[in-house]
This record gives structure tokens, C-alpha cells and sequence, in this order.
């Protein structure tokens, strides 16, 4: 396993978030920071996402920040120019992901079924997200299909705290990502203390 992933499987939680003024990216890292969660997963979901990435970057080098959602060539780009350590999408696209391999990033794509399983192993990858993790059948889906592939799983979508122990507990999951101690409206209204809060919370739990 390589080093990087080996500090994802070290933080256990992913915080992924949407982020719409890239200007509370610092302030928010620091929340993340100050409580345990030395990471960040900043989705292109916003036109924010890359200056966001950018400005974590500078203020905290030793963080680990990933892209998420990351659809197109060109948001490989601007991940990567801002400073990512790796990149997330919610599906499979073999084109991104060679896009990917060929510049040299650590790519995650999201699956949910033995056929996109498989596709992904045909590319040499063997971290994948599964996604979304509730909706394609949760626990007993990611347990059938780890009894049969080699790989190991980022679950995300549906992961909460009444559930991120059971996902964590099967060995074929690095890590989960999540949004429950990122909320939207509290990064909105920048209530940086609650969100400190939440993440104290989720690291105690674990």
C-alpha cells in the first residue's frame, strides 16, 4: 500500500465537502485541523472547489486534500494545479481514470456493482469508492463483493455516525468518507465552533 494510502487508512474518516466561497477554506480547515481530521475532500460541486483546494494547500502543507466529484479532464487539471494528493469521482469513467494514471495522481473512482468492480481492476486500480453506499445496499453489497475481489473500498453516501463503525470494521474498508461533521448551512453561516464540534465527536466515537 502506498504511503498515502496508508494515511487515509490511518484517518479513517474522509470529510467531504461542498464548499461555495472558497474564502472560508481556511477557517474551516483549521476547524478540521484543531479536532482531529488533518483531511479534507473538497468536491467540484462548486465553482469554489479549486481556489478552496488552493488555499488549504498553503495554509496547512501537511494536510491531506483530495477532489471530489471530479467529472472532466479539465477539473483534473485545476485539482491537481491547486495541490491535491489524490482524486475522487462518484462513478466510473475509464477515461478519467487513465487520465489520471497519466499524470500521475491517485485516482478513487466510485463503484457499486461486480461489473464496475471488474472494469476498474482491468486499469490496475484496487482502492475504489463505493458509491453511493446505502442506496447500492450498504453493508450486505460491500460484504459480497470484498468476499470476492481483492480490493479495498471508500464508502460514501449514507455513512453516518449510527454507521461508519460497521463499515470501518469490515477489512476490506480503508476508509469512509462522509458530510455528517462538514454540514453545508454550518460552513454557509462559517460556525466554525459547532463544526469543530461535530468532527470532536466523530473522532471520539471511532
Amino acid at each position: 500500500m502506498s504511503t498515502l494510502l496508508e494515511k487515509l487508512s490511518t484517518l479513517k474518516i474522509i470529510p467531504v465537502i461542498a464548499i461555495k466561497n472558497a474564502d472560508d477554506a481556511v477557517a474551516l480547515g483549521r476547524a478540521l485541523m484543531d479536532n482531529g481530521m488533518p483531511s479534507a475532500e473538497i468536491t467540484f460541486r462548486t465553482p469554489a472547489a479549486a481556489d478552496a483546494i488552493r488555499q488549504l494547500r498553503a495554509a496547512f502543507p501537511d494536510m491531506i486534500i483530495g477532489a471530489g466529484t471530479v467529472l472532466t479532464t479539465t477539473q483534473v487539471d485545476h485539482a491537481i494545479d491547486a495541490g491535491v494528493d489524490f482524486i475522487v469521482s462518484p462513478g466510473f469513467n475509464p477515461r478519467i481514470v487513465q487520465y489520471c494514471q497519466a499524470r500521475g495522481v491517485l485516482m478513487i473512482p466510485g463503484v457499486n456493482n461486480p461489473s464496475m468492480v471488474e472494469q476498474a481492476m482491468e486499469l490496475g486500480l484496487r482502492t475504489l469508492k463505493f458509491f453511493p453506499a446505502e442506496p447500492s445496499g450498504g453493508l450486505p453489497m460491500l460484504k459480497a463483493m470484498s468476499a470476492v475481489y481483492p480490493v479495498r473500498f471508500m464508502p460514501t453516501g449514507g455513512v453516518s455516525p449510527s454507521n461508519v463503525k460497521d463499515y470501518l470494521a469490515l477489512g476490506s474498508v480503508f476508509a469512509c468518507g462522509g458530510t455528517w461533521m462538514v454540514p453545508a448551512d454550518l460552513i454557509d453561516r462559517q460556525e466554525w465552533e459547532q463544526i469543530g464540534a461535530l468532527v470532536r465527536e466523530a473522532m471520539a466515537a471511532l
